[in-house]
């Protein structure tokens, strides 16, 4: 087996999903811990806490205890070099979220057992359903009381559309949680409350024996062997292919927080979790050994503020990375050479000399990169499915330091390079809109542009329904159309046409009026 082979099969990269605070982050963090990627596990809650979770690491993510930003973090684990993107769960940062699904083999959901399966989880799963992901539930918070373990199991199925089919079951929640026992690996596992590790774990293949009483009492003894009995009855037998085909979803229980339950997910995750997998690009299928190719996915202005770089964050598709080498710029068909590519460990980042297909990477930006840019050996490709869905929210951004104006709009073109927002600048008035899907968004634009830029901003509402991007076959029917509509006309970052609909009716009339132009509410059409 050649070299490019072994690494392709020993990398597992994945992204962590779920509703805000189901505690994504938290399982994250001990995931890092188990590969000793870390030492401490950070919290994520606490703000008198110095040591903050290692994912969340923009100032404002400390400040409100969630993530607001997409994190890479690689280590490895046993054989294996795990990717973990962990993303934020706040809605208003969906679009993020979105994006880095593209880049990602498989995905865990966590769901919280309090609450089930949330509007956050549901949309996030639409995705992966679209795109074929293999899927793994992580059902925590199980020393808390919540639902039902088979009610959530249905619930499960009916919310997020798939076949389910637990790997370990609970004994108990809340203060009477005694553990769970391992189906995948025939053990049983003894939780201690707030211990940092598992105390006991016991194989336990034979479970008519009467040793599992002195375990766990007569009580929960019977129900687990009755609860097991009906699991082998209800779900059938777990099958790693149908997993890997997106149908089918293996469930494990336990509780993020007390270290409970994670490593039996992370060993059954290495096992059977795919290795980088073909993608399709609009040129042909590209598969993991070709030469090499990734794409841009995500872009971070100020990793470091000492330093104003932005960073963009590559995912390689196939074949193998080298440092120094030249690779091909796809959209400004040019070779471009990579000294300083870095590997992620959230924050923290190393020069690499060889990256592989599966890994994630970052190259220093100096406005050379858009979402959406692919890199290559030489080959022409171009990697799709990176969307930019026409915003909900819609705001003027104003100067409020005159003598900061070069500053402000450095921020501004920087932090709309990310992709989190988006900006147009009507050509009526010569405005600047700023275009987002929730009213944080606007909140850690604001704060950011101050802290990491020096600029200050404030904002003037706007009473907007809709951004649609147009185009027409005819150049004199566009023409026309933004004769008739120039008050509302505008155009986004790369310059392509947009009409601003103050109304449902408005865009409605000129769908109507207009029906040489197409209209179109995500920034992705070909």
């Amino acid at each position: 087996m050649n070299e490019l082979t072994t690494e392709l099969q020993r990398r597992r990269t994945f992204a962590i999903i779920s509703h805000p605070d189901a505690g994504k982050t938290t399982l994250t963090e001990k995931l890092l811990l188990f590969g000793g990627a870390i030492h401490v596990a950070g919290a994520v809650k606490s703000n008198k806490i110095r040591k903050t979770a290692t994912s969340d690491w923009m100032e404002i993510e400390k400040q409100r205890g969630i993530s607001v930003a997409t994190s890479v973090m690689g280590f490895d684990y046993e054989d294996y070099k795990i990717n973990i993107l962990d993303t934020p769960g706040h809605q208003d940062f969906a679009e993020d979220t979105y994006r880095t699904l593209t880049a990602v083999d498989s995905v865990i959901i966590v769901v919280d057992i309090a609450k089930g399966v949330e509007a956050q989880t549901r949309k996030l799963m639409e995705v992966c359903r679209m795109r074929k992901t293999p899927v793994m539930i992580f059902v925590n918070k199980m020393d808390r009381d919540g639902i039902d373990p088979f009610d959530l199991l249905d619930e499960l199925e009916q919310e997020l559309r798939i076949h389910v089919r637990p790997l370990s079951w609970p004994i108990e929640m809340g203060i009477k949680f005694k553990g769970v026992y391992n189906i995948y690996e025939k053990k049983l596992d003894l939780y201690t409350p707030s211990k940092q590790i598992i105390t006991e774990s016991v194989q336990f293949k034979d479970l008519s024996s009467p040793e599992l009483e002195r375990y766990i009492g007569e009580k929960e003894a019977e129900k687990l062997r009755t609860d097991l009995d009906l699991i082998e009855g209800v779900y059938p037998a777990f099958d790693a292919e149908t997993y890997l085909q997106g149908d089918l979803a293996p469930v494990f229980f336990g509780s993020a927080l007390n270290n409970f339950g994670v490593k039996e997910l992370l060993d059954c995750f290495v096992r059977i979790a795919p290795s980088p997998r073909p993608v399709q690009a609009e040129e042909r299928m590209v598969v993991p050994e070709d030469p090499f190719s990734g794409f841009v996915f995500k872009i971070h202005a100020n990793m470091d503020p000492n330093h104003r770089s932005c960073i963009a964050f590559l995912k390689i598709c196939s074949g193998r990375f080298d440092r120094n080498v030249n690779y091909k710029h796809v959209r400004f068909e040019k070779m471009m050479k990579f000294t300083s590519a870095t590997a992620f460990m959230a924050q923290k980042k190393e020069t690499v000399d060889e990256a592989f297909a599966g890994d994630i990477i970052g190259l220093p930006d100096t406005g050379n990169f858009k979402i959406g840019d692919t890199i290559t050996a030489g080959e022409i490709l171009h990697f799709k499915g990176l969307p930019s869905f026409s915003p909900e929210m819609f705001k003027y951004i104003e100067n409020a330091d005159p003598l900061k104006s070069k500053q402000l709009n450095k921020g501004v073109d920087q932090l709309m390079g990310e992709g989190v927002a988006q900006l147009f600048i009507n050509q009526y008035t010569g405005r600047k809109i700023i275009g987002t899907v929730g009213q944080l968004q606007f909140e850690v634009i604001q704060y950011r542009l101050l802290h990491e830029y020096g600029a200050q901003c404030k904002w003037e509402s706007l009473n907007l329904y809709k951004a649609c991007w147009i185009e027409s076959d005819s150049a004199e029917a566009l023409d026309n159309f933004k004769k008739r509509k120039y008050q509302y006309m505008a155009v986004d970052k790369e310059g392509r046409d947009v009409f601003l609909a103050d109304s449902a009716y408005v865009l409605q009339m000129a769908q109507q009026d207009f029906k040489d132009i197409r209209f179109h509410f995500s920034s992705e059409f070909s």
